[in-house]
């Protein structure tokens, strides 16, 4: 680029001074603010007399060697290019050859659906038996005899729909209940059986169960635990009861296997459904109650951790008569004293005899729900009890009833006297000796 030629001028104020400014050239394309280049001294129409140390020739070699404001970069794509990797040499590549033909592949068979594992029969090693587990059997059971537990009326093994079916209906309304007793209580399960029998129509049966739509099912069971889950268990249990062939068709299967295939039922259900609805005696239902109370006693050595381990101990010692009574009595025992939080170790005979190494001594009865014992005394025994002294055993006549209520006003004791009935030659006879006497 030719450089821009320069003007001269004299001053108009002092004729001495000479003003030299550069004439544009309008033939330049150079754009200087396209390249971002900071203005020249020359550019500006007023100059110094210094001659710059910079010459136009490297600026304009400078100006072309640049490269464009948009420009790109050729990029070399052999870099990225792909490269296929090359076989492992352990790895034998099957080669097929075009003439032999092809095997067919086998269809894949569907994966069958695993089935639920039966409960163990017993245990390697038999339990040993608690050194005072007679005792404390025939206490608990005496005091389950004196009072009204909600198992007592409302239980699995009782339900209130029971009058006028006949025994294969009542077998499944034994295994309805069952199936929704689990985290549930009994006045709940009860409600939720009786809600199914007047609902449906032709009452709670294998067939109007299975037949009934889901939003009909969950309205008669939602106060029950995990009612929507529950809701396909029972239905699906009900319609695979109807597959069955002949007379068994819509019946409660009498085996632990049979009872064990059904969804949501598990070992409990199944030797609690076999004992209530068949009368067979296969095992112990232990449940929440249960296996609380047997720890508390010290049955198991090592804890049970599991219902399941608490069956195989129990049933390892525990004579098999009473393997069927041993579940409600202790289902009723810690529904009313030995309650899961805060049990009532003041009216508890175990802990005033020093028999349950669990007692929480001091427990006061203020405030607490009233709870009333009602038995009679067993070879001329006579319990008494009292808040202070204890339980003390003393001589005394048969026919005796001990009522301990206990409310806000602390533990009371009440004994009341039957009348003794005596034949009619023997009461004659005492009458005219009193008379005598007299």
């Amino acid at each position: 680029m030719a450089p821009s030629p320069l003007r001269s001028s004299r001053s108009a104020v002092d004729s001495r001074v000479t003003l030299i400014t550069a004439v544009p050239n309008p033939t330049s394309s150079i754009d200087l603010k396209a390249e971002h280049v900071s203005p020249s001294p020359s550019s500006s129409p007023f100059t110094s007399l210094r001659r710059s140390t910079r010459s136009t020739t490297s600026q304009t070699t400078a100006t072309s060697t640049a490269p464009p404001q948009n420009f790109v970069p050729a990029v070399d794509l052999s870099s990225y290019a792909h490269i296929p990797a090359t076989p492992s040499p352990r790895k034998k590549i099957k080669l097929e050859h075009p003439d032999t033909p092809s095997t067919p592949k086998k269809a894949s068979t569907p994966k069958s659906v695993t089935k639920k594992p039966l409960p163990q029969v017993a245990l390697a090693k038999p339990h040993p038996a608690p050194p005072k587990w007679e005792e404390q059997y025939r206490l608990i059971d005496r005091m389950r005899k004196g009072i009204v537990a909600p198992v007592d009326n409302m239980g699995c093994e009782r339900p209130r729909t029971t009058e006028g079916l006949d025994e294969k209906t009542l077998r499944f309304h034994i295994l309805i209940s069952l199936m929704l007793s689990s985290q549930t209580k009994d006045p709940v399960t009860s409600q939720a059986v009786t809600n199914l029998h007047h609902t449906l129509p032709g009452g709670l049966t294998a067939s109007s169960l299975a037949t009934a739509s889901v939003e009909t099912i969950q309205e008669c069971i939602n106060k029950v635990g995990f009612w929507r889950r529950k809701t396909e268990y029972i239905q699906d249990a009900a319609r695979l009861l109807l597959e069955q062939p002949g007379e068994a068709s819509g019946d409660v299967p009498n085996t632990l296997e049979g009872l064990c295939a059904l969804r949501g039922v598990g070992p409990k259900m199944a030797f609690l459904a076999l004992q209530a609805a068949w009368n067979i005696n296969a095992g112990i239902g232990v449940d929440v109650h249960v296996h609380r109370i047997t720890n508390r006693l010290r049955w198991h050595k090592p804890p049970t951790q599991t219902p399941e381990q608490t069956r195989l101990n129990l049933e390892s010692w525990l004579p098999s008569e009473l393997h069927r009574p041993i579940n409600p009595m202790l289902v009723g025992f810690g529904q009313v004293v030995c309650l899961p939080v805060g049990p009532r170790c003041d009216i508890c005979l175990l802990g005033q005899r020093r028999l349950c190494p669990s007692r929480v001594s001091n427990v006061k009865s203020e405030g607490r729900k009233e709870v009333v014992y009602t038995f009679s005394a067993e070879d001329g025994e006579l319990v008494k009890m009292d808040a202070e002294d204890g339980v003390k055993a003393e001589d005394g006549e048969p026919g005796v009833k001990v009522e301990l209520h206990s409310g806000q006003s602390g533990v009371k004791v009440e004994i009341e006297y039957e009348e003794e009935v005596l034949p009619v030659d023997q009461k004659i006879e005492a009458e005219v000796g009193g008379g005598m006497d007299a």
